[in-house]
């Protein structure tokens, strides 16, 4: 059973770390909630440690960046791990060959030219039309405002006709940034193993981003048991579903991108709603809370 809380401190002292998802929990894409700021502060002070796991499709120095312009504090975190790095880290390996076309944003135009560990393996890429590509890379729609997944159908239909393996560097559906909802790159790559083609994800709720966070975490030293770690987020298919299946606690917030499933007050979720909804979902996160504090 589900157990409601009201804020973080109710249980952080039972964690030395969180797994602390970004879009719906930490910021909206315009700006930070304070209340949530403060709670990682807090639990940092505390002793805690705190990874922003993220299904950004861009590696961590841009997420960052992005961070920094809307005035997210460094003291709130110790770490940044992205989609995108995991995702970049099975590129340079070779996963799909070396000629690479990429379907995006020229946002994440950061994907090919920075990286965290060993930049210099970036070289080994060569970003080519679709009709010389050993494989897809997908960090999202060119112009998530205006387009569709409908409108790649074409380009999906071509790259599987070719045989390409794509490499989704954002397992996420959708995304709500600030009032609008946007599609992303899990959109296009669902809609390509519908084809019947093949599509790997490399972010929450699959190992590879929780490898990495891991890697990066013990690198400063810690190294909690897996019931000393929690995973923070409002996708219950991805932050929940992801922390469930590595076998750590998770705290799902509610008042994220599926608060109207819970009733018209995100700040006060119906009870019986949520649990009939995570039921449904075959789910059934640590605690909850309507937002993070």
């Amino acid at each position: 059973m589900t157990r409601m809380i009201a804020s973080l401190a109710e249980i952080s002292h039972s964690y030395d770390a969180v797994f602390c998802d970004l879009w719906g929990c930490l910021h909206n894409g315009h700006q930070p909630f304070p209340d949530a700021v403060a709670a990682l502060q807090a639990y940092r002070k505390g002793g805690g440690r705190v990874v922003l796991l993220t299904n950004a499709p861009r590696p961590n120095i841009s997420v960052i960046r992005h961070l920094d312009r809307m005035g997210v504090p460094h003291d709130a975190y110790d770490l940044v791990v992205s989609s995108g790095d995991a995702t970049q880290e099975a590129m340079v390996s070779g996963l799909v060959g070396t000629r690479i076309f990429h379907i995006g944003a020229p946002k994440d135009e950061s994907f090919f030219t920075e990286m965290t560990d060993d930049p210099a393996r970036l070289a080994s890429i060569t970003r080519v039309p679709l009709d010389q590509a050993t494989g897809v890379v997908c960090t999202g729609l060119a112009d998530d405002e205006t387009e569709t997944p409908h409108d790649y159908r074409g380009v999906l239909l071509s790259a599987k006709v070719k045989g390409l393996t794509m490499l989704c560097a954002n397992p996420d559906i959708i995304v709500d940034y600030g009032d609008k909802r946007l599609w992303c790159a899990g959109a296009l790559a669902q809609d390509y193993e519908a084809m019947g083609a093949t599509a790997l994800y490399f972010g929450k709720p699959y190992s590879p981003a929780y490898a990495l966070a891991r890697r990066r975490l013990a690198a400063l030293g810690c190294t909690p048991a897996d019931d000393r770690l929690l995973a923070i987020g409002d996708g219950i298919d991805t932050d929940i579903r992801g922390g469930i299946a590595e076998g750590i606690d998770t705290l799902f917030v509610t008042g994220g991108i599926s608060a109207t499933e819970f009733g018209p007050n995100p700040l006060a979720p119906d009870a019986a709603r949520l649990d009939a909804w995570l039921a449904a979902k075959e789910l059934s996160p640590t605690a909850a809370l309507p937002r993070l504090r």
